[in-house]
């Protein structure tokens, strides 16, 4: 059971049922974790803007979601792996790429360094060398690409934390944190 109340359209106030019917509308279904954001209409609304607009960069969807697994396995977000590993399928990402994706790392050479650059970013809180700037740029990331690789931590972290602190139910086919040997 969560341990932040989950915003349900019987319990929502207006503003909420106005967010929560627009997500219904878009996506066929609310996820949990949105629930959860929706107790604040101002951060429900935050984070569904910032997530639109960076969705609209220079990321490939698999890139994104490599991303958002690696980083999920790093904190340790049940909700997210589970959430990500749903998406990342959908994204069109073999679940071999999946498990790898999980360890921090691609089978594919160029998002394997946006993946490994995203992870340099949460250990490091930012502090990442002008090596791995270099090794992003030879990769072929540009700078614009870059910032939206630092954009995706940011947006992955709030999902992490809001669904650590929560404890907000599960509502993708569970995938367990432990990676099989």
């Amino acid at each position: 059971m969560s341990r932040i109340t989950t915003i349900t359209n019987e319990t929502a106030n207006a503003e909420q049922k106005h967010l929560l019917n627009a997500i219904q509308s878009q996506l066929g279904g609310v996820p949990n974790f949105l629930k959860i954001f929706a107790n604040s209409p101002a951060a429900l609304r935050a984070f569904l803007g910032l997530y639109g607009i960076a969705n609209e960069g220079s990321l490939d969807p698999q890139t994104r979601e490599r991303i958002a697994l690696a980083l999920a396995q790093k904190n340790s977000c049940e909700y997210c792996v589970s959430a990500h590993t749903t998406f990342g399928r959908k994204a069109g990402l073999s679940k071999e790429e999946i498990a790898v994706n999980r360890t921090g790392d691609s089978q594919d050479a160029k998002a394997a360094v946006a993946v490994k650059l995203a992870l340099s970013l949460v250990e490091h809180m930012g502090e990442i060398t002008t090596a791995e700037l270099i090794e992003a740029r030879n990769a072929g990331y540009t700078d614009a690409d870059i910032v939206e690789i630092i954009t995706h931590v940011g947006l992955n972290i709030i999902t992490n934390m809001i669904g650590k602190a929560s404890r907000v139910e599960i509502d993708f086919p569970k995938v367990a944190l432990k990676l099989a040997a």
